[in-house]
């Protein structure tokens, strides 16, 4: 009998090493599956109590057991649990009495990251209203349309974006909405001031009977994701969704000694959702800062003893690209989490500033299914963990680039990938996956769901993302499919860029895609144009058009101007694969990131169908003439394209004259440059073109000469 039970305690002894050696990721992934489902199991039961236990009631016991605690730092005011709960509680009071909501109405807020933005999210939870969070980057009509379709009664507006508002506030007026600045005085007719009624009201705890009818189904949060028919879409969070929001958090064993870093705004689910609630959830202190700064980024770091920090790829890039220093390791950074880190960058950073443990994971702000690289794995955003998988039905299918839907069989469903090919990445709508759909009507909603996926009935969510599985079950971000692009981190709408470029007088038809740019994450924005008759391009009009209806990341850098109409063999160019992969190469601006853009403009002509290598050159600091790179691309078309130069002074113009006579091949340039002319002669040879760029830098002309020689 004890040689046996011998032989069971080695056997049991032994378990662990032959999973370890079988299974190598058995124990993480099985630890990564209970920290979720635990997520998953306190949403459900904060879902079943009476009154529901919304992510107010994590933040209220907080307040209880560490009232005195920090909980956000903002530059050199420190504000504690307590001193966060009893503001939120006047702005809740003001909000019902000076401004007449109740629960079930919702407020657009449209401010920076401020301490204010905070409470007054948490005045509106403790009201049982939703938020509609506005990106401040928005103006005219998409500004006017993010607000409408959320329903809002009330616009809150800090003083900062008075321009953006007066711009919209008459047809704000006509609706009959009530807009007010978060300061106590406004100097805008019809803007009231709201701090002034915040700071005449109690600070005393509100009733719970405010929001006594909220439900796990009720919405909580409006997020701005970009459209497919080109305007902004308010994606629903309600507060079921907030709950599996803090999972990355928990997750990633984020507690209550922590201090979190987020220079996110916090009108993006990341900041709001991940940032701010984890630490309601779990007693963390929240360093807030207005915007990212690479410069000052490790010293707030070493100021506010950082432990925790919140990114988004180009951050980290950013971050590399600063020069060195002795006390790059100097800092109590210990995780870091985010997404879109590419491996090169996440390689770099891990060997300049330490071992920081980074947490990159995969989601969407509407989405149904999301993905954390909890064993490390440089440059996965996940991995297929067999536990999770029995659970949460999602796969990866073939996916048809250029006619922008899913490829079916014979039976008309749709085909998974194998291991090692991308695919749509769709999750199935259920009970435990939901899809909340958007606000402002169904039609956007509809257009994201797939039935029929796998047998007839069923109903899957649409990601629009191409995922890719590698033979060790690592999952991988591969591309974007659609309409839109991500530049900056933030989703560019496509369409709704191609409108705001067609509004030009001399603008007949217009295309927008994406390019990617190497050592930049992302796709920059490309607009193809066709003129119309009789009109002359006019770059300087152009480019104040786009600065004043336009957010900096959606601006096109690049721009084609066409001979021939677009048609829709020429716009379904820049969505096929040879297209999509194609690198435009700018020359790089200081530590490595793109300069302020401008607009150029290109003469000349060019042969239908030629195939064509252009050689991407611009002037350095000193005035030398460089060449950097090659971009190869067949399009019958003018080339009008932004380019990155090194800094320009505001003092210098650069300027370019061009003579070209049909048929000749001589070309003549005068340049000016700092006062010192220059005069270039370029022969060229038969069937050899030139093209003269100009662009805008900090409001002075600029130039940079690209040459294409036609093969």
């Amino acid at each position: 009998m004890l040689p046996v039970v011998y032989a069971v305690l080695a056997g049991l002894l032994m378990l662990p090493l032959l999973v370890n050696l079988c299974c190598p990721y058995f124990f993480q992934d099985l630890r990564y599956f209970l920290l979720v489902a635990g997520v998953a199991q306190r949403a459900r039961s904060n879902g079943k109590r009476r009154p529901v236990r919304t992510i107010l009631y994590a933040f209220l016991d907080k307040v209880q057991q560490t009232p005195h605690k920090p909980f956000l730092l903002f530059r050199d005011e420190t504000f504690t649990y307590a001193q966060v709960d009893r503001r939120s509680n006047q702005v809740a009071r003001a909000l019902r009495d000076h401004l007449g909501l109740r629960q079930g109405d919702c407020v657009a807020i449209f401010m920076g990251n401020e301490p204010a933005y905070i409470w007054l999210w948490l005045g509106l939870i403790k009201l049982g209203c939703a938020m509609a969070c506005l990106n401040y980057n928005i103006r005219g009509k998409s500004l006017l349309h993010c607000f409408q379709c959320s329903g809002a009664k009330v616009l809150l507006v800090s003083p900062e974006l008075q321009a953006a508002v007066e711009e919209v506030l008459p047809s704000l007026k006509k609706d009959d909405v009530a807009v007010y600045y978060v300061s106590r005085t406004s100097n805008t007719d019809g803007v009231n001031s709201f701090l002034d009624k915040v700071d005449e009201v109690s600070s005393e705890p509100v009733p719970e009977s405010w929001r006594s009818e909220v439900t796990f189904s009720t919405p909580a949060l409006y997020i701005y994701t970009s459209g497919t028919t080109g305007l902004p879409k308010a994606a629903k969070i309600n507060h079921q969704r907030i709950w599996y929001g803090i999972g990355l958090a928990i997750a990633s064993k984020v507690t209550q000694d922590d201090v979190i870093y987020s220079p996110l705004p916090l009108y993006h689910s990341a900041a709001l959702l991940i940032g701010l609630h984890g630490c309601m959830v779990t007693g963390a202190t929240l360093v807030l800062r207005t915007k990212f700064s690479a410069s000052q980024f490790w010293d707030d770091c070493r100021k506010y003893n950082i432990t925790v920090i919140q990114y988004i790829g180009e951050l980290l890039r950013y971050l590399c690209n600063c020069p060195e220093k002795p006390n790059d390791r100097d800092h109590k950074v210990r995780l870091a989490m985010g997404n879109g880190l590419r491996a090169d960058v996440w390689r770099e950073f891990v060997r300049r500033f330490g071992d920081i443990h980074i947490n990159e994971f995969y989601a969407s702000t509407e989405g149904n299914i999301g993905f954390m690289n909890y064993t490390r794995k440089i440059g996965a955003v996940g991995r297929v963990n067999y536990l999770q998988k029995k659970v949460i039905n999602y796969e990866l299918i073939k996916y048809d680039v250029e006619k922008d839907e899913p490829i079916r069989d014979g039976n008309g469903y749709c085909i998974k990938v194998p291991k090692g090919e991308p695919g749509l990445l769709v999750c199935k709508i259920t009970q435990l996956t939901p899809f909340s759909g958007y606000a402002g009507g169904m039609s956007q909603t509809e257009k994201k769901k797939l039935t029929d996926v796998f047998k007839k009935g069923d109903l899957y969510f649409n990601t629009g993302d191409l995922l890719m599985i590698d033979h060790e079950n690592f999952i991988y971000f591969h591309d974007r499919v659609g309409d839109t692009f991500r530049w900056k981190g933030e989703n560019v709408a496509t369409t709704e860029v191609a409108d705001t470029v067609g509004l030009v007088d001399f603008v007949e038809e217009v295309n927008v895609y994406g390019v990617s740019v190497p050592g930049h994450e992302g796709r920059i924005g490309m607009a193809s144009i066709k003129m119309k008759a009789d009109h002359e391009f006019d770059g300087r009009k152009l480019f104040k058009h786009v600065v004043d209806y336009l957010p900096s990341y959606a601006r096109p850098r690049f721009l084609r101007i066409q001979l021939v109409g677009l048609h829709e063999d020429c716009k379904e160019t820049a969505k096929r694969k040879d297209v999509s992969q194609d690198h435009c190469n700018p020359v790089q601006g200081e530590a490595g990131c793109l300069a302020n853009p401008g607009f150029l403009v290109g003469m000349g002509t060019v042969s239908p169908g030629a195939q064509s290598t252009m050689l991407s050159c611009g002037y350095t600091a000193d005035g030398a003439f460089h060449y950097d790179g090659q971009f190869p691309f067949v399009q019958i078309s003018y080339i009008y394209e932004a380019v990155s130069s090194m800094r320009v002074e505001s003092s210098s113009i650069l300027l370019i004259i061009m003579y070209l006579v049909p048929h000749t091949w001589e070309a003549i340039i005068i340049c000016a440059f700092f006062n010192q002319a220059t005069l270039i002669n370029i022969w060229f040879h038969m069937q050899a073109y030139i093209y003269i760029y100009i662009y805008i830098y900090g409001g002075v002309w600029g130039g940079v000469l690209e040459a294409e020689r036609m093969s």
